[in-house]
């Protein structure tokens, strides 16, 4: 992908992702959500296990799932049809996708910068701090100007 349709990915990326960074989740009932609103209906087990065509067993099954993180996606979003609710689904970075990408490109600079500053220190040729910075951003600058799947 050429970098200039690169960039803008990024940027759609960051607006949508923005929207969800931006929102005031609660956090996730202890019980999970979907047995949290049935009970909130004051919906009864059965009555759900009709809607999806199962026993009260196997809601309560399937509600433990979600409380305990191990409920699939679809049968997530089957509870939530039952439910009248949307599942919505997102994974939101803990920070920008910009700043993970220059933190990655700084660290594959630093291990590959790495064996040739420690050649130079034995030979007494070794690069002050500065200097070695300089290297650094210039390797990390270059590396994200680059194929990004050199950074992994």
């Amino acid at each position: 992908m050429n970098k200039r349709l690169r960039g803008l990915q990024l940027r759609q990326m960051e607006d949508s992702l923005g929207r969800w960074r931006a929102a005031d989740l609660p956090a996730r009932p202890a019980t999970g959500w979907s047995r949290a609103i049935r009970e909130t209906l004051g919906m009864p087990a059965i009555a759900l296990a009709r809607r999806l065509g199962m026993t009260s067993a196997g809601v309560r099954k399937l509600e433990t799932a979600e409380a305990n993180q191990v409920i699939t996606l679809a049968s997530l979003r089957k509870l939530a049809d039952a439910l009248g609710c949307e599942l919505q689904y997102a994974l939101v970075p803990r920070k920008p996708l910009e700043q993970e990408l220059k933190a990655r490109a700084l660290l594959v600079a630093n291990d590959r910068l790495r064996p040739v500053s420690h050649s130079m220190s034995l030979e007494d040729q070794s690069v002050n701090g500065p200097v070695s910075e300089v290297q650094r951003e210039l390797l990390a600058k270059e590396l994200l100007d680059g194929p990004w799947r050199v950074l992994w």
